[in-house]
């Protein structure tokens, strides 16, 4: 086990983030067997001791599902209207679930604004500090239903990052739909390997990053990345695990080697 890794074992503040591919089936709709197994998992870690601050995507995807619709519509009216119907439907799962495993958590919408006006940025960290005293779980999402352009951060990976420098959490882990970061594209390349540390990112780093990689998610390799450099310059280390593996996130956090961890070589 690298010193890297083993260190995870002590972390006791960790953001965990959980991008829209890993929270839905290939349809599109939510998947409750995955969702179930990872509320379950974030509430037995806290029952542990752990402070777990947890970032979602999938607000549009579930009013997408919501309405029947198969696909994101173009405009972003549409969008911003499928995020409100979304929203509710996303917390209303997640409030069910974790009610069930003895948990209490407490949503926060955020803007680019929470995170870079220091004013705002302050509030943020005191509400979210104030919810950990209380032994209560953040949810945080984009404000996705009123934010615009200038507003906006755009995806969820370089959100929970932010959110990671603002609490100063230890550990940020990444829960998506690939096994961590490649040398190329597992899904075209069989001869792709995965990349298990990262303790600088550089320019061929950078080069194996692609695009969005489902037709409901916004963020890819290349925002986790962005987020990677967030979190390392911060001096939190990052994980890119797969969200489909039910106990991934315990076996991260017991050191096993799996997936990409990022940290300061």
């Amino acid at each position: 086990m690298s010193v890297a890794r083993d260190k995870l074992k002590s972390a006791k503040r960790i953001v965990v983030k959980v991008g829209t591919s890993t929270l839905t089936h290939g349809s599109g709709n939510l998947n409750l067997y995955r969702i179930e197994h990872l509320i379950r998992e974030i509430a037995d870690l806290h029952n542990a001791g752990k402070e777990i601050i947890f970032v979602t995507s999938g607000a549009i995807a579930a009013g997408v599902g919501k309405m029947g619709l198969t696909k994101k519509p173009e405009t972003i009216p549409e969008n911003q209207a499928l995020a409100a119907i979304g929203q509710g439907v996303l917390m209303h799962i997640y409030e069910k679930f974790f009610a069930e495993y003895g948990q209490t958590m407490g949503q926060l919408l955020l803007t680019k604004n929470s995170t870079i006006d220091e004013h705002a940025r302050e509030n943020s960290k005191n509400s979210l500090t104030a919810l950990l005293k209380m032994g209560v779980i953040p949810v945080i999402n984009e404000n996705d239903a009123v934010a615009v352009d200038e507003i906006k951060i755009g995806d969820n990976d370089n959100l929970s990052a932010m959110v990671a420098d603002i609490v100063e959490a230890e550990v940020l882990i990444i829960l998506t739909d690939i096994d961590g970061l490649y040398n190329g594209n597992p899904k075209t390349d069989s001869t792709a390997k995965l990349i298990s540390e990262v303790p600088e990112i550089n320019s061929e780093i950078e080069r194996m990053a692609g695009g969005a990689g489902t037709k409901l998610g916004t963020g890819g390799m290349f925002t986790k990345i962005q987020a990677a450099k967030i979190a390392v310059k911060n001096e939190i280390s990052m994980l890119i695990i797969s969200g489909k593996e039910i106990g991934n996130l315990r076996r991260a956090l017991n050191g096993e080697e799996i997936g990409t961890i990022f940290y300061k070589g």
